[in-house]
């Protein structure tokens, strides 16, 4: 378990975040289109789990907004923006922020995702919601960076997580 903070307040996460050179837990979300999309179908790729409570936030909407920018740089590697957000909310922000370099996912069919990276909320008012937390994943399939942002409402470490991808 993470204990983390939203404005001060401390708030705990159901676990850890993947170790650093373990395999990243295989998963299935529900896409922008409602259909399924396991993290399988990018293998071969960098992998870029962007993960945060909700587009409706400021903080999230900054953070989809900016991987989304430095994706167009970047080779062979995807940004997955992942909440409990629904596919049709999530696909409406996009359409209207103009992002089109970030694939947006969405636990609601799915909660054992955030168990297995360790990302729900386990209390207060955003419990049942993702953390805000970035995880890279190699072509390979293996974790290589990963950050539970401690303080909900602050950005994660963009550099720090793009630098295992360059």
């Amino acid at each position: 378990m993470a204990t983390i903070t939203l404005k001060g307040s401390p708030i705990n996460t159901v676990g850890s975040l993947p170790k650093i050179g373990s395999v990243a837990p295989q998963f299935s979300l529900t896409g922008a289109d409602l259909s399924e999309i396991a993290v399988s179908a990018y293998a071969g790729k960098k992998i870029i789990l962007n993960i945060f409570p909700s587009l409706d936030t400021g903080v999230c909407a900054a953070s989809a907004r900016r991987f989304n920018k430095e994706l167009s740089g970047l080779v062979n590697t995807v940004v997955l923006c992942i909440s409990a957000d629904l596919p049709f909310a999530a696909k409406r922000f996009c359409t209207t922020e103009g992002l089109s370099n970030v694939v947006t996912l969405s636990t609601f069919r799915n909660a054992a995702f955030g168990k297995e990276y360790g990302v729900t909320i386990a209390d207060g008012g955003m419990r049942g919601l993702m953390s805000r937390a970035v995880v890279v994943i190699d072509e390979k399939g293996i974790v290589t960076y990963t950050e539970q942002v401690p303080e909900i409402s602050q950005e994660p470490n963009y550099e720090a997580a793009l630098s295992k991808v360059r």
